[in-house]
C-alpha cells in the first residue's frame, strides 16, 4: 500500500466524535461525598435520545441511586423528578439506568446516592449531540409503503363508491350520470390525496434538512510547517453557534496535542501550542522523517470538549528541546508489539508496569487501567510528581485512527466541563484519593473501548521533573 493510499485510509477512518475522536462514551470516577464512584454515560447517538448511564459503587454501604438530567450551564432550571438507577442482580453495588437528554448543548447526570453515611451527589457532565440522521430501515419502508398506498386507493375507492351508491336504494343499479359523477369525484379525490402526500413529504424534509444542520461537524484543523515551527489553527466547518474564540484552559493549556507518528506508532509527542494570533503555534523537537497523525484537544466555554485531528508528512526535523509540560516518548513499532507484555522499560533502570486485566478486556465495558512506577530494584519509585496536577495522563488510540481518547485519572471528562459542575474546588474529588504520605508512585485510568480490536495505551508519569512516557499493546475483544 503507497503511503498516499495509507493517509486516504487513514483519513476515512478516524471519524471525529465529540470530546473524542471515535469514543463517544463519559468515564468520570470521582467521589459522593464518602461515596467512590464509577459513573459511565452513553450518549445516544441522536437527539433528542435515550442516554444509558452505570453507576459502579465501590462503597458497600451504598443502599440505593437515583439519576437526572440537568443543563449545565444553566443558572436556574427545574429538575425533572430523578430516575431510579436500579442494582444489578449478580452486582448489587452495580446500578443501571437510562435518561432522556432532550436538547443538543451541554447536560450533566447527577447521582444522588443514599447510604448508611447519609444523602449525597455527584454531576458528571454529558455532551448532547447528534451524531448522524437516523434513515428509515428498509424492512419498515417495505412494510408502510405498501400499505400507504392501499390507504390512498382504498379512501378514492370509498369516496367514490358513496358518491355512487350511498343514495340508491336496496338492490337497485347507479344510472350512468351517478357513474360519472363518482368517477370526477375519485379523481378530484386522488388529487387531493396527492397533494396532502406532496406536503407531508414536504415538510419531512423540510424538518429532516433542519435536523441535519444541527448533527454535529468536527472542528477541522489546519496546520502547516516553517522549519520547525508548527502552525495550527481550527476552522469551523459551520456548525450552530460554534466558536473558536472561547476556549477554556484545562490544566494550564488551551490545547493539548498528541502527535503519533504512523502507521509504527513508535514516536509519541505529548505537546502544548501556544496561541497566537490566527491559531497556535507549537516549536518542534527533533523528528524523524515520516507521516504523524495529529490530536488536538480543546474545551469551549460551555464545557464540550472537542478532538480536532489532521495528518501531516514532516521532512526530518532538528529543533529545540523540549519544555515545561511538553514531553515525547519512544517505543518500539507495532511491528514489534508484544499483546502480552506488561512492562515498559525507561531511563535510569525505571519501569512501568501495568497491572492487566486477569481476564480479556472486551469492548463497551468499563474498567480501571492501574499502572505503577518503580525503580530499578522493583521497588515504588521515590520522587514522583503531579504532571500537569493529575497523577498522570494516558492515550488509547487504535492503529488505524478510528479511536483516540485522552484520559485523566478522574476519567475523560475534561476539566473545564467539571469546573462548571463544581466550582468550589473541580479537583477534590481526586485529591482525597491520594494519601498524605505524599503522591503514590502509581496511577488509575477508567476507560472502556468503544468497539474490538487492536489498541496502543501511551501513559505518562513525572519522577524528579522527568516526563517518563510508557507504551502498552492491547487486543480487545469483543
Amino acid at each position: 500500500m503507497t503511503k498516499r493510499a495509507l493517509a486516504a485510509l487513514f483519513v476515512s477512518l478516524a471519524a471525529p466524535l465529540p470530546a473524542h475522536v471515535g469514543s463517544p462514551d463519559v468515564f468520570f470516577e470521582g467521589a459522593a461525598g464518602p461515596y467512590r464512584l464509577l459513573v459511565t454515560i452513553r450518549p445516544p447517538q441522536v437527539i433528542p435520545g435515550v442516554a444509558e448511564i452505570e453507576v459502579r459503587s465501590f462503597s458497600p454501604d451504598v443502599r440505593q441511586v437515583h439519576i437526572v438530567p440537568l443543563r449545565l450551564v444553566a443558572q436556574q432550571q427545574f429538575a425533572p423528578v430523578p430516575d431510579l438507577a436500579r442494582p444489578a442482580r449478580e452486582d448489587p453495588q452495580f446500578y443501571t439506568g437510562t435518561l432522556w437528554l432532550m436538547a443538543t448543548g451541554s447536560w450533566k447526570v447527577r447521582v444522588d446516592v443514599e447510604g448508611a453515611q447519609g444523602p449525597a451527589s455527584l454531576s458528571v457532565p454529558v455532551p448532547a449531540l447528534s451524531a448522524r440522521v437516523l434513515s428509515m430501515q428498509s424492512t419498515i419502508a417495505a412494510v408502510l409503503i405498501p400499505l400507504g398506498l392501499l390507504l390512498v386507493f382504498g379512501l378514492v375507492a370509498i369516496v367514490g363508491a358513496s358518491v355512487r351508491e350511498a343514495q340508491l336504494e336496496p338492490e337497485a343499479m347507479p344510472d350512468a350520470a351517478r357513474i360519472s359523477r363518482s368517477r370526477i369525484v375519485m379523481v378530484v379525490g386522488f388529487v387531493l390525496l396527492a397533494g396532502v402526500v406532496w406536503a407531508a413529504n414536504a415538510w419531512w424534509g423540510s424538518e429532516a434538512a433542519g435536523y441535519s444542520r444541527i448533527v454535529y461537524k468536527p472542528l477541522e484543523l489546519k496546520t502547516s510547517v516553517a522549519g520547525n515551527r508548527l502552525a495550527l489553527s481550527l476552522q469551523d466547518p459551520g456548525w450552530l453557534n460554534r466558536r473558536t474564540d472561547d476556549l477554556l484552559p484545562d490544566h494550564g493549556h488551551l490545547m493539548h496535542l498528541y502527535v503519533v507518528r504512523v502507521p509504527a506508532m513508535e514516536h509519541v509527542w505529548h505537546l502544548h501550542p501556544e496561541p497566537a494570533r490566527d491559531g497556535f503555534v507549537q516549536q518542534l523537537g527533533d523528528m524523524p522523517a515520516g507521516r504523524y497523525a495529529l490530536y488536538a484537544d480543546v474545551v469551549h466555554a460551555n464545557g464540550i470538549g472537542e478532538t480536532a485531528t489532521a495528518t501531516l508528512d514532516l521532512p526530518e526535523i532538528h529543533g529545540d528541546p523540549l519544555r515545561g509540560d511538553d514531553a515525547a516518548g519512544i517505543v518500539p513499532p507495532l511491528s514489534e508489539a508484544d499483546y502480552n507484555r506488561n512492562v515498559t522499560t525507561l531511563s535510569g533502570g525505571y519501569q512501568m508496569i501495568w497491572d492487566r486485566p486477569s481476564t480479556p478486556v472486551r469492548a463497551r465495558r468499563p474498567y480501571e487501567f492501574r499502572f505503577r512506577l518503580v525503580d530499578a530494584h522493583g521497588q515504588p519509585a521515590r520522587q514522583v510528581e503531579l504532571y500537569m496536577g493529575m497523577q498522570g495522563h494516558a492515550a488509547f488510540l487504535a492503529p488505524d485512527g478510528s479511536v483516540f481518547a485522552h484520559v485523566h485519572p478522574s476519567g475523560s471528562v475534561p476539566m473545564p466541563a467539571l469546573s462548571l459542575t463544581q466550582p468550589a474546588d473541580p479537583h477534590a474529588a481526586h485529591r482525597m484519593m491520594m494519601n498524605s504520605d505524599g503522591i503514590p508512585a502509581e496511577v488509575t485510568f477508567p476507560y472502556g473501548f468503544p468497539k474490538p480490536g487492536p489498541y496502543r495505551i501511551f501513559v505518562q508519569m513525572k519522577r524528579a521533573g522527568e516526563i517518563l512516557t510508557g507504551a502498552f499493546s492491547l487486543h480487545v475483544e469483543n
